[in-house]
């Protein structure tokens, strides 16, 4: 019988914990200065605008205050981390043509298996750039586009990249907005025309290889009056003794009537700060559903944006965090109600073990202009032990007196009683452990497509049984 695979301290992970030698690999140097910046302005083949655009957003980045809401995040230094790494490929559109290391990566994530079963399309990143694109030839026929951000720019929708990039997301939101917009890399453009339904998912995935880098991706999704898609976020890195920096940026604009539901499996490893930017602009009619797992990395700041900007406009937020040894994982939602009778719907989970910490962050605003509106916020916390730790700071601004917002919490451990009536049943303690973790998350492996519950429910199997790295 084959061995059951486990995450143990200081031992590869079997499945995410491999890494590739850092041979045939083109880099900046450590640190950030406008040389730098320029250095990748030239070898992303820059338009002038979007030269001009990361001059201007690292002079906002030196300019800016460091954040402050969230962990400490003192042991980042930006005089560390390299912030661009080329693999020694250009992209391509069949995985055969991938480098063989590059490729057995992603085979062994079970990207390209992925693909074949059940995706329109996948975006596949290495390191700083893209490896691997392709789009279904029935989805490009309805007018989908599905590419890389870099050479989209450069063809018929490079003013509709213009009008949208960092329109969301300005690099004077924060200290590392501004990062991202000086020396992003990577990441996917997607257009869907009006109408347009794409029957099955779009994916990317974005994977670390490098010790000391940052990863810096730009996801830009516009969905069109009518349109309706659902787009898959998956994301992993091994293990170092050195700080990695992940900080990309997601822009999602949902036209009136459309329909976007964006979900996201991050495992990334525990000796990375997860600074990740995500805001989506919801017009009239229009409906943003997100479904979010978060389970690596050492600190995350990670608070996905809604914008309500339409009548009937709706929004759902589904989301698990696990915080297990030395990670602070700081994670929530916030939504801005500024028309009538816009809704939101927010359930987000928690789990915590052996010191691990789990934050909820959440603000909701009501517009003078939300009349009607209605938002709930539940929040569910459970702690494993007696050393972890569980917050909630939920903010609520309400500025219309015709909007009904409400917000529930909860923080609490696994009942011995039950562990005890498990166990009593021949079921080994750990896995009766594993069993009610995984009941208490099952409202969010169940809004996943199947192979990311199954993959959300090996993770907490495995983080019950160990550490992920």
């Amino acid at each position: 019988m084959e061995k059951e695979k486990t995450y143990v301290e200081d031992v590869d992970r079997e499945l995410y914990d491999f890494r590739n030698a850092e041979k045939d690999v083109w880099k900046v140097g450590e640190g950030l200065t406008p040389a730098i910046v320029e250095t990748i302005s030239r070898e992303k083949n820059d338009p002038e605008w979007m030269r001009a655009f990361r001059l201007k957003s690292l002079d906002i980045y030196n300019r800016t205050e460091m954040v402050d809401w969230g962990p400490d995040i003192e042991g980042l230094d930006m005089d560390n981390i390299v912030t661009y790494v080329r693999p020694n490929t250009k992209m391509n559109v069949d995985w055969a043509d991938v480098p063989e290391e590059i490729r057995d990566t992603f085979e062994r994530l079970g990207i390209p298996q992925a693909e074949r079963a059940s995706l329109a399309g996948v975006g596949a990143q290495y390191d700083s750039e893209l490896v691997y694109h392709n789009v279904r030839e029935e989805v490009a026929a309805m007018g989908v586009v599905y590419t890389d951000l870099e050479s989209a720019m450069h063809g018929p929708y490079g003013d509709m990249i213009h009008d949208h990039f960092m329109k969301l997301v300005p690099p004077t939101d924060h200290k590392f907005a501004a990062l991202h917009g000086a020396v992003w890399s990577g990441g996917s453009f997607v257009y869907v025309p009006p109408g347009v339904t794409v029957e099955i998912p779009l994916q990317s995935y974005f994977r670390l290889n490098a010790p000391g880098a940052g990863q810096f991706e730009h996801t830009l999704i516009i969905v069109d009056e009518g349109a309706n898609l659902h787009f898959i976020e998956g994301c992993s890195a091994p293990k170092y003794n050195v700080a990695n920096l992940h900080a990309g940026c997601v822009e999602l604009y949902v036209a009136k009537n459309a329909k976007l539901r964006y979900s996201t499996i991050e495992n990334w490893s525990k000796n990375m700060y997860n600074l990740n930017t995500k805001r989506a602009r919801i017009e009239e009619g229009g409906v943003m559903e997100w479904v979010s797992g978060s389970f690596g990395s050492h600190v995350s700041y990670l608070y996905p944006m809604t914008l309500l900007t339409g009548e009937g406009a709706r929004m759902t937020y589904t989301g698990i965090t696990f915080a297990g040894a030395g990670q602070n994982l700081d994670t929530g939602m916030k939504v801005v109600h500024s028309a009538p009778k816009t809704s939101s719907a927010i359930t987000a989970k928690s789990i915590s073990k052996d010191g691990g910490i789990s934050t909820y962050r959440s603000a909701v605003v009501m517009t003078e202009k939300a009349a009607g509106s209605k938002s709930s916020a539940s929040c569910e916390s459970l702690m494993l032990d007696d050393i972890s730790r569980s917050d909630t700071i939920p903010a609520m601004d309400i500025r219309t007196s015709q909007a009904d917002v409400g917000h529930e919490a909860k923080i609490g451990r696994i009942s011995d009683d039950a562990i005890f009536y498990l166990m009593s049943r021949g079921i080994p303690e750990a896995d009766a452990r594993a069993m009610i973790v995984s009941g208490f998350a099952d409202s969010v492996s169940k809004e996943l497509p199947l192979e990311y519950a199954v993959e959300m429910n090996n993770l907490i199997r495995l983080e019950m049984k160990g550490s992920i790295g």
